[in-house]
């Protein structure tokens, strides 16, 4: 018997279409709904630490503020290297190759925060991150010694400007060495997932073959991109990687856009070269060493310094970094490197004087961005946070100021 009438189906969803949609959806609904929380009417009845609170309660994910991602995969790249592979939750907004995250933390009670690169695709759903670990490192010993599959952590969005063009150039030189291989790790597999068909060298240096991270992968890659020379120097056999031993491997240096990370005095070496050499295709690089910070001009007379939110005040005591004097007053400032890079201590000085300790500048400008680990105050000083969820503050702010 035929039955006429519309044929009923039941069509299932892909993963990626919903997730796509529950993107969307919290971008759009998140910035008002924060913004009305944080309206003084609705703080006096409700906080919007509480209703975060009550949020992670429901699901260690849910968040209105921040990207939470879980860990769903634990990588032993080397002895002392390991690869996290994150899935975020629906505030994740995207990364270029090149960019890092912050990783924030609590740890025995006292909260950190340490920049790391992504070494993922760009566009992948997971994120990863790759984490050497340093015997003095709090976070990166954290990490390798505590963190689990299953468990959650709060990230920033992605940030810093190491980062290729849409238009690629026809010849690229991908140099790394040590853990900082893991930016242009990132490149890499950008450069393939976009099926560059330009020529482009990856050239590596690390101690020896146990210490080579992403070698698997390496491979893997140099067996399916046929436009990529791959080179692996070790130290142990072969001598420290110098600027000539890279003119050898690379005898079109000068004609190479090169995009480098590793340790400062090896990034140092190769800029002094290819500057002496007059090259003129350009060299970016990143770097997580901050500059010296000068010894200050300050008499070191106390002053106060107050917390606009808290209203918290503290008076200074010498010459030392703002963090480093709230924290001896018994506060917590958020905080990540402690050397003037992540800006992850930054607030709104909205009145006041401080002294950028890297430069030795002073500056009365009211309502700019100043790092509390490299100012100090010469003159009572009033501080504001920056929105955590809408980065630029309540204030007219000088965003000039490094």
């Amino acid at each position: 018997m035929l039955r006429s009438g519309p044929l009923l189906m039941k069509i299932k969803t892909p993963v990626s279409v919903r997730h796509a949609g529950l993107v969307r959806l919290a971008h759009r609904v998140n910035p008002p709904l924060v913004a009305a929380l944080r309206h003084p009417w609705v703080e006096s009845i409700v906080r919007l630490s509480a209703v975060e609170d009550a949020l992670t309660a429901v699901h260690p994910l849910l968040s209105l503020t921040q990207v939470r991602a879980r860990v769903v995969r634990i990588i032993d790249e080397t002895a002392s290297t390991k690869t996290f592979v994150l899935q975020p939750n629906a505030l994740w907004l995207g990364a270029q190759a090149g960019q890092f995250v912050r990783v924030q933390m609590e740890i025995a009670g006292r909260r950190a925060e340490r920049a790391y690169s992504l070494s993922s695709r760009p566009g992948s759903r997971h994120l990863a991150i790759t984490v050497k670990r340093q015997d003095q490192g709090l976070v990166s010993r954290h990490l390798h010694d505590a963190v689990k599959v299953g468990d959650v952590l709060t990230i920033s969005q992605a940030l810093g400007e190491f980062s290729m063009p849409a238009d690629l150039p026809g010849k690229i030189l991908l140099l790394s060495a040590g853990s900082g291989i893991t930016p242009v790790m990132a490149m890499l597999r950008d450069l393939q997932g976009r099926r560059y068909p330009g020529d482009v060298v990856f050239l590596h240096g690390c101690h020896a073959p146990g210490d080579l991270i992403f070698a698997e992968q390496l491979a893997t890659i140099a067996g399916e991109f046929a436009e990529l020379s791959l080179v692996v120097h070790y130290s142990a056999t072969e001598g420290r990687l110098t600027p000539q031993m890279l003119a050898l491997e690379v005898p079109d240096l000068a004609q190479r856009s090169t995009w480098m990370c590793g340790p400062t005095g090896f990034m140092d070496a190769m800029t002094a070269y290819c500057e002496q050499q007059g090259f003129d295709a350009p060299m970016f690089s990143e770097r997580f060493v901050g500059v010296p910070l000068l010894p200050s001009t300050a008499p070191g007379t106390p002053v106060q310094v107050s917390m606009f939110e808290s209203g918290s005040t503290f008076a200074t005591q010498g010459t030392e970094p703002l963090l480093v004097q709230a924290e001896r007053a018994g506060l917590s400032p958020k905080h990540g490197c402690r050397i003037g890079i992540c800006r992850s201590c930054q607030y709104v000085k909205t009145s006041g004087t401080v002294e950028n300790l890297q430069t030795g500048e002073l500056s009365s400008t009211p309502n700019e961005l100043i790092r509390l680990c490299i100012s100090t105050a010469r003159s009572d000083v009033v501080l504001a946070l920056v929105n955590a969820a809408n980065p630029k503050p309540p204030f007219d702010c000088d965003w000039r100021t490094p």
